[in-house]
C-alpha cells in the first residue's frame, strides 16, 4: 500500500495549476446517459473517484474513449456514448466504492424507465441517506422498492412526470439527481430549496448546453421544461474550488505564497474570506488567485454550511492549517457527524485540539512535528499533509488512496513548489 513521506519545514512558493473539479466531474459524467449522442467532457481530473465512475458507467453499456495526454499534462478529454442503454442494473461491487454512483439513478430512470441501484458508500464521515433523492424521484412518479440493498425506481408507462419536489432541506447530491430526472420528465417540474453550489450551476449548464430548458441558475428555485430527448455537447469541467482551497492553506500553513491558476475567485467566496480572516493575502491575477502569507496566521471561528457559507469539504483543511494560528479557533461542523477523525492524527503530530459534540477548539501551537499517521477519509488525507508540509521533521501519511481519489497528482504539483514531498510503496 502507497504511503507519503514529506520532511517538512519550507515555504512554497511558485504556481499550481487546478485541475478540473472532482465533485462537478461525478456529477457531469451520469449525463451521458440521457442521450445516445456523444457527450465529450474537457479538463476532467485523473482521479480514482473519476476512474470508478468511467467503469460504472461502461457496466450500463457507455462507451469511452480518452485523448491521448502527454505524461506532464493535467486533466483528460473523454467523450462517452450511450447509444443503448445495456443494462439498468448498477451493482453493488462498484456501486460501494464511492457514494456519487447514486447520481446514475435519475438518468437511468429518465432515459430507460427504470433503475436499480445499490445503496452507495464512500467516505466513512457519517450518515448519508438517500431519501431525499428517492422523495425527488418519487415526486416526479416514480415508483420506489428497496430490497436486498438495492433501491429500484420505475416510471410507469416508461416516462417520468413533471412535478414539484420541495426539499426539506439543502442536499447537493438530491439537487443533482433531481435535475437530471428532470430534464426528460414530462411537462414542467420545479425544485425548490435547491442547492445552489457551484458544481450544481456546472451540471446545469452541461445539460443546457446537452438541450435542455432549465432556469433559476445560482437560486435555490430550479425551474425545468422537460424535453423528449436531449443531444450531445461537448463541455469544460470547471476548476476544482476544494483544491484551489486546500493549497490556498498550503501557502498559508507554510508562509509561502502560491499562485493558483484556474481557480475561480467568484467560486469560492467563503473559503476567500476566511482566508483574509486569517492573516492572508488574497489577490487576482489574470489566470486565477494569489495566496500569500503576511505574517502569522489568526484564528478563526468556522461553521460549516451549504454554499454560499463555508464547505464542510474544506474544515479539516483550515483545521490543519489553524493548528498553527495565534490564538484559539472554533470549528463547527453542521453537515456531517462524523467528520473529526484527522483530529487524533493531528494530535500525534503537536496540535492541541479537543472535539466538542459537534465543535472542535484549536489552540494554536508553536509547531508541529513529523510522525506516522492515518488518513481516514479524503479531506482529512489533505489536512494532515498539510500538517505534515509545515511540521518539522518527516511525516508518513498511510492510507493514500482517500488523496487519489480527490486529488490529481498531489506530489508532483506541492514538488513544483518546493515542497519535499514523495511516494512510497510497500511492494
Amino acid at each position: 500500500m502507497d504511503r507519503i513521506i514529506i520532511r517538512g519545514g519550507k515555504p512554497l512558493n511558485g504556481r499550481i495549476p487546478i485541475s478540473g473539479a472532482k465533485n462537478a466531474a461525478l456529477t457531469l459524467l451520469p449525463c451521458a446517459l440521457l442521450t445516445d449522442e456523444p457527450l465529450t467532457l474537457r479538463n476532467l481530473p485523473r482521479l480514482a473517484d473519476v476512474d470508478s465512475f468511467g467503469h460504472l458507467l461502461n457496466q450500463l453499456g457507455v462507451s469511452t474513449m480518452i485523448e491521448g495526454a502527454r505524461p506532464d499534462e493535467f486533466g483528460r478529454v473523454m467523450t462517452l456514448r450511450a447509444s443503448n442503454i445495456a443494462s439498468t442494473v448498477a451493482p453493488y461491487d462498484i456501486v460501494r466504492k464511492m457514494r456519487a454512483s447514486i447520481l446514475v439513478l435519475g438518468p437511468l430512470v429518465a432515459r430507460a424507465g427504470e433503475a436499480t441501484v445499490s445503496l452507495p458508500g464512500g467516505c466513512a464521515i457519517g450518515m448519508r441517506p438517500v431519501d431525499l433523492h428517492l422523495k425527488a424521484l418519487e415526486a416526479l412518479g416514480a415508483e420506489i422498492e428497496i430490497a436486498s440493498g438495492y433501491v429500484k425506481a420505475t416510471a410507469p408507462g416508461g416516462r417520468l412526470q413533471g412535478g414539484t419536489i420541495r426539499f426539506p432541506f439543502v442536499s447537493v447530491g438530491a439537487t443533482e439527481n433531481a435535475l437530471m430526472a428532470a430534464v426528460l420528465a414530462k411537462g414542467t417540474t420545479v425544485i425548490e430549496n435547491a442547492a445552489r453550489e457551484p458544481e450544481i450551476t456546472d451540471l446545469a449548464k452541461c445539460l443546457i448546453a446537452m438541450g435542455a430548458d432549465i432556469e433559476g441558475l445560482r437560486t435555490d428555485t430550479l425551474t425545468i421544461q422537460g424535453k423528449d430527448r436531449l443531444h450531445g455537447a461537448t463541455y469544460s469541467v470547471m476548476p476544482d474550488r476544494i483544491e484551489a482551497g486546500s493549497y490556498a492553506c498550503a501557502a498559508g500553513i507554510t508562509g509561502g505564497s502560491l499562485d493558483l491558476i484556474g481557480a475561480r475567485k467568484e467560486t469560492m467566496p467563503s473559503i476567500l474570506s476566511s482566508l483574509t480572516d486569517a492573516g492572508l493575502i488574497v489577490e487576482d491575477l489574470d489566470d486565477g488567485i494569489r495566496v500569500r502569507a503576511d505574517g502569522g496566521l489568526k484564528p478563526l471561528s468556522i461553521s460549516t454550511a451549504p454554499y454560499p457559507a463555508f464547505p464542510t469539504d474544506m474544515q479539516a483543511q483550515f483545521m490543519a492549517m489553524l493548528t498553527l494560528a495565534d490564538g484559539t479557533s472554533l470549528l463547527t461542523e453542521t453537515i456531517f457527524e462524523n467528520r473529526y477523525m484527522h483530529v487524533p492524527e493531528l494530535h500525534r503530530m503537536g496540535a492541541d485540539i479537543e472535539v466538542r459534540g459537534r465543535s472542535a477548539v484549536v489552540k494554536g501551537v508553536k509547531a508541529l512535528h513529523g510522525a506516522p499517521v492515518m488518513a481516514t477519509d479524503l479531506r482529512a488525507s489533505m489536512s494532515l499533509v498539510l500538517a505534515g508540509l509545515a511540521a518539522s521533521g518527516e511525516t508518513q501519511v498511510n492510507r493514500v488512496y482517500h488523496l487519489d481519489r480527490g486529488y490529481e497528482r498531489l506530489e508532483e504539483k506541492l514538488q513544483a513548489v518546493g515542497a519535499d514531498i514523495e511516494r512510497a510503496s510497500d511492494g
